[in-house]
């Protein structure tokens, strides 16, 4: 892949942008309670990376197909840089801050899913398509360690504008990267013989069943992946551990998914990736059946670093999707695929906090393996019957 002039470029503005959104994340947060000392106005600056990319994703999910890519992600990298300059500007109100961040993760899912579509123009619509995919997987796993890690120490030396300032100018980094080295293409919609169908917008997607269904299988897993996650502060609590043993219950689940997609990258075929698919994510929660007895922190992070290691089934998947889609949809797909991951982890943090006000965490946790198992299964069974059904359309998606 690093073959690639261009993945080289794709891959280090990825870097950019990922340090940009994670030190604006956690300065942002420390500057909004800095300014209200308001621990409910703190943490929602924090959800809000999560609520608007259902929004962005659904009503600019267009905009990947029907302008040309690398304008795309040069102006979402300067929007981006735009809206984190004013947040450094004194005189902007909480209010405003917190608008100026919706409108980063708005465009995120936009970003996002055109580079994805990009990806397969850069390296094929084949294996290394999947492995450089997976690459940016393992690299935004990492910041998530790495980048919040950063963060704290750069908020040691610096006030919270100071570092959100930073970012600023790893945004404008990403944009030049983009701007000068990747290729100019024509727009994706107007460049195929699909253009005349994609008046339909989203629903020119979603019309296709065998597109829908993988969808779904992207969707469901994280969805209950997170629950964990979500409640592992409360669960520390229930469980009096430590606030150590909380970081590396924190840590465990990414530490896990980047550890099975390093594995599956590097040691498996095209042919068993595909073929482990559906035992990996139906494998996806079921080590959370571990939390009915109330583990300790060492049982309790073997379960999510199990649990983690399961999402090397997205390599899989990738291929199958790519393959799916018709290329004047493919950043439309994308962007609506991505926008539904990060809102089905949104929405899985929140039913898991509300859950968790009438059930002991530890059993939230447990039934989230039971029930995330059989819907899963229903997901699983669907795009099965796609594959009978379409068998002769998607053969090459079935491996």
């Amino acid at each position: 892949m690093f073959s690639v002039r261009e993945f080289r470029t794709v891959f280090v503005a990825h870097l950019l942008s990922l340090l940009g959104v994670v030190v604006s994340e956690i300065a942002l947060t420390v500057l909004v309670y800095d300014l209200t000392r308001s621990p409910l106005l703190s943490s929602l600056t924090f959800a809000l990376g999560f609520l608007p990319y259902l929004l962005g994703g659904t009503l600019l999910a267009g905009v990947a197909d029907r302008y040309p890519p690398r304008r795309v992600l040069v102006v979402c990298d300067l929007v981006c840089a735009a809206c984190v300059a004013l947040m450094v500007v004194p005189v902007t109100p909480v209010a405003g801050l917190l608008v100026l961040r919706c409108a980063v993760a708005a465009v995120a899912p936009v970003f996002n899913g055109t580079r994805t579509a990009t990806l397969a123009d850069i390296l094929g619509e084949g294996d290394l398509f999947v492995l450089g995919r997976s690459l940016l997987r393992i690299v935004s796993q990492s910041a998530l360690l790495v980048g919040f890690g950063v963060g704290g120490v750069l908020l040691t030396v610096v006030e919270p504008r100071g570092a959100i300032a930073i970012t600023a100018v790893t945004f404008l980094a990403s944009a030049l990267l983009l701007r000068l080295g990747t290729r100019k293409r024509p727009a994706r919609a107007a460049a195929t013989a699909t253009a005349p169908r994609e008046r339909g917008g989203n629903l020119a997607v979603l019309r296709d069943r065998r597109v829908r269904a993988l969808m779904l299988l992207f969707w469901l897993p994280p969805l209950f992946a997170v629950v964990p996650e979500a409640l592992a502060a409360p669960y520390a609590d229930q469980a009096g551990v430590s606030t150590a043993a909380l970081g590396l219950l924190m840590c465990a689940l990414p530490v896990g998914t980047v550890t099975g997609e390093l594995l599956a990258g590097s040691r498996l075929s095209a042919a068993t990736r595909s073929r482990i698919v559906y035992p990996l994510a139906l494998a996806g929660v079921l080590p959370y059946l571990l939390y009915a007895v109330e583990p300790g922190a060492a049982l309790a992070g073997l379960a999510l670093l199990l649990a983690g290691a399961t999402g090397a089934y997205t390599l899989g998947l990738d291929a199958w999707f790519v393959a799916a889609v018709p290329e004047g949809r493919r950043g439309r797909a994308m962007t609506l695929m991505t926008a539904g991951m990060m809102t089905a982890q949104g929405v899985g943090m929140a039913g898991a906090g509300l859950a968790a006000e009438f059930l002991p965490v530890h059993l939230v946790v447990a039934g989230t393996g039971v029930v995330g198992t059989l819907c899963v299964l229903a997901a699983v069974l669907h795009v099965r019957a796609t594959e009978v059904r379409d068998g002769a359309d998607h053969h090459v998606t079935s491996g």
